[in-house]
């Protein structure tokens, strides 16, 4: 696969934006529902101050949208593709770390043999 300089230009804000673990919490608890500013921040036990400024990144980075509803704001994602992202994300992570903890632990096993 090839990444253009374009490419990487408009990818990198978009992991910088996701690189936040307050923002990661957000989007997880948003899940595929619209939710009032109030339900995300007992769903993440952030601060009313802290949720609103990672609301408003993740908003900038185009990740949610905001709907007035009467005197509630409430906050979706854009598209329910990104929880997929996410997920396969987490699965690939797992899947390095699993792999190089057996790395490891055959490296210890030849050191140990190597010494006997």
């Amino acid at each position: 696969m090839k990444f253009t300089d374009r490419d990487q230009e408009r990818i990198a804000p978009a992991l910088e934006a996701l690189g936040e673990p307050a923002r990661m919490r957000i989007l997880c608890g948003l899940g595929l529902e619209c939710r009032p500013v109030t339900d995300i921040i007992k769903a993440t036990g952030l601060g009313q101050t802290n949720v609103s400024f990672h609301l408003r990144v993740l908003r900038e980075a185009g990740f949610v949208r905001a709907e007035r509803r009467g005197p509630f704001i409430y906050y979706c994602l854009i598209d329910s593709k990104l929880l997929r992202i996410l997920h396969d994300l987490r699965n690939w992570l797992d899947a390095r770390r699993i792999a190089a903890a057996s790395v490891v632990k055959r490296d210890r096993k030849r050191s140990s043999a190597v010494r006997r």
